[in-house]
């Protein structure tokens, strides 16, 4: 018998117990019927985002096809588009829709599971951190939640994925991201191109994608979104992000020039690229990782499947000796990316403000 909605509503604590301790994630919520936001979801006035009276700008993130890589003017289309916008879309990339189909399917397909079930890929309950089924960003550090649960496996070995990731979006999960691999080394050679790196050698290509997230991300839909975010704003800790979205839609992105909200519309079997902190360090600002988040969803659940590419945890990153060697003050210091990134995790979202770690 399910909780009554009073009996979780009172205190945080029971809204936690029921969330994060018990596995009922954000889902749970939803499925009991709310008819008013728990204040713990409440997000403070200037970081709600009512999509109906925000100022939005009507403009977008660029749509590259990518039919032809050799084709100079795409190569220029990626390089102006990491450095002006941050964010693009590509079609024609060659991942097939019906892996991408898969993927989403399955990911439906986890968050079915009974609370019990995802509850075992917990942190408390999965024996790894390479997977981890949780809710919110870092419910114990932030002061409003976030309307959101994810699945999120660092992938280490096929060996490990099929000992350890749930059997229900294994399969799909894995072949995801086997197939953007191809696409994520070319946007990459041509990236290190802008930055007169001729060639993306194996100790570049180590650190800039020696490792790699895929998150399973679930959006129930939420019965007062105007107080509330899916995502709050931040940008990622990664090299690239390859994001796979629904037809719901629900990503946004600052133009850093007008500081204005653009909506990333979904488009029929493309793919969102966003630079990733990493990579604006590496190319010392260069490239630049911008501000992005997720709206609530009133009228329908959303889901989306990112793949986050990033350096080893080992790896220290700094401003490529490339990109410096022609007298170019050097903006960012060397820093570990596992102290990076625990840094980013340390806190709730808050905009641009881990890069702050690693300014000289």
């Amino acid at each position: 018998m399910a909780p009554s909605i009073s009996s979780i509503d009172s205190t945080s604590l029971n809204i936690l117990d029921f969330v994060v301790n018990k596995g009922n994630g954000v889902k749970g919520l939803a499925e009991l019927g709310l008819k008013t936001l728990p204040h713990q979801y409440i997000q403070p006035p200037q970081e709600r985002f009512d999509t109906n009276v925000e100022e939005l700008q009507n403009d977008s993130i660029p749509i590259i096809d990518m039919s032809n890589w050799n084709d100079a003017n795409v190569a220029k289309s990626i390089c102006d588009a990491a450095q002006k916008w941050g964010f693009f879309q590509i079609v024609n990339h060659g991942v097939p829709i019906r892996v991408l189909e898969d993927v989403k399917d399955a990911t439906h397909e986890f968050f079915k599971m009974l609370p019990q079930e995802k509850q075992k890929y917990s942190k408390e309950q999965s024996g790894t951190n390479n997977v981890r089924f949780a809710t919110s960003f870092s419910p114990r550090a932030e002061k409003a939640l976030e309307w959101k649960d994810y699945l999120s496996l660092f992938y280490v070995s096929d060996d490990e994925a099929a000992s350890l990731w749930p059997p229900v979006c294994r399969n799909q999960a894995l072949e995801y991201m086997k197939s953007t691999q191809l696409v994520v080394k070319k946007l990459l050679t041509l990236l290190m191109k802008g930055l007169n790196i001729k060639q993306l050698d194996d100790t570049k290509e180590s650190v800039l994608m020696g490792s790699k997230r895929i998150n399973l991300n679930y959006y129930p839909k939420c019965p007062n979104p105007e107080l509330t975010v899916g995502v709050g704003r931040h940008s990622d800790v990664s090299t690239l992000t390859i994001l796979l979205q629904d037809e719901i839609g629900g990503l946004y992105v600052r133009n850093t020039d007008t500081l204005k909200w653009i909506h990333v519309p979904p488009v029929s079997g493309s793919l969102v690229i966003n630079v990733g902190d990493a990579l604006q360090i590496m190319s010392n600002g260069k490239y630049k990782s911008v501000e992005h988040r997720v709206s609530a969803n009133g009228t329908s659940d959303r889901i989306s499947v990112p793949i986050f590419v990033n350096p080893r945890p080992s790896d220290v990153i700094g401003p490529f000796a490339e990109v410096v060697q022609s007298g170019e003050k050097p903006v960012y210091k060397q820093v570990l990316y596992s102290d990076y990134v625990k840094h980013f995790f340390r806190k709730a979202h808050d905009g641009k403000a881990t890069v702050e770690f690693a300014k000289v």
